[in-house]
């Protein structure tokens, strides 16, 4: 269950998220704030997954206030000023909601939350040994174990890496070189940011792989090695 706070110095306007959010599972509002000093209280006394926070509030602004936060929480700036919405994402916001807000833009942003939580840091991913055939990953509080053989290809996204499977991928924080080492031999590196499932190639040219529709980048370092292996 998700704990979040909302915090609007507009009673309409908290009680529009309210209706949301009851509209979801897994989350519990455990305070609605008319201010950023009285939110500054709950945060105090207990540990918040997320917070719905107006920007434009008398006495602190919400994005000041949040900044200035030593533990801070996901957040999803929400305001009735478009110019604002620079300032939310500079402080990696989940996302900046315009108001009124509609409950399916509400949804789109609360999504965007949930995927965030679907990620996890590299410790929480155990590594199996090239001995055996899958690892466990943390997704959704649990860890869900994924065989090798269901892979498809590793994708590297910036600080992360994507495990794409047949109908659905699994995001994780770890690095594409050190994952590949916990691979074993049925698994090839194709390019800086792609590691294929050879099992899976259903055909290939000099330049790159196809999985069925999914074409794939062979990288010029690692041409030699590939056409080899092929």
């Amino acid at each position: 269950m998700y704990k979040c706070v909302i915090v609007d110095d507009e009673e309409l306007a908290r009680n529009l998220i309210k209706k949301h959010l009851n509209q979801l599972d897994d989350f519990e509002i455990v305070a609605s704030c008319a201010s950023a000093i009285e939110a500054s209280k709950v945060l105090q006394q207990q540990a918040v997954d997320l917070l719905f926070l107006d920007i434009e509030m008398p006495v602190l602004q919400g994005t000041v206030f949040f900044k200035n936060l030593i533990n801070k929480p996901k957040v999803i700036f929400t305001t009735a000023y478009r110019d604002y919405a620079l300032d939310g994402f500079e402080l990696n916001a989940v996302d900046y909601l315009l108001k009124p807000i509609t409950f399916g833009r509400f949804f789109k942003a609360v999504e965007k939350f949930l995927e965030l939580q679907s990620i996890v840091q590299p410790q929480s991913i155990a590594i199996s040994t090239k001995r055996d055939n899958f690892i466990f990953i943390r997704k959704d509080r649990k860890q869900v174990k994924v065989h090798f053989d269901n892979i498809l290809y590793i994708e590297s996204v910036k600080d992360y890496i994507k495990i794409h499977l047949a109908g659905e991928n699994h995001l994780i924080k770890h690095s594409i070189t050190a994952f590949e080492d916990n691979l074993d031999d049925r698994f090839l590196r194709t390019h800086r940011s792609y590691i294929v499932n050879t099992d899976k190639i259903t055909a290939y040219t000099k330049h790159d792989i196809e999985i069925d529709a999914i074409e794939i980048p062979i990288g010029d370092s690692y041409k030699s090695a590939v056409i080899d292996r092929m």
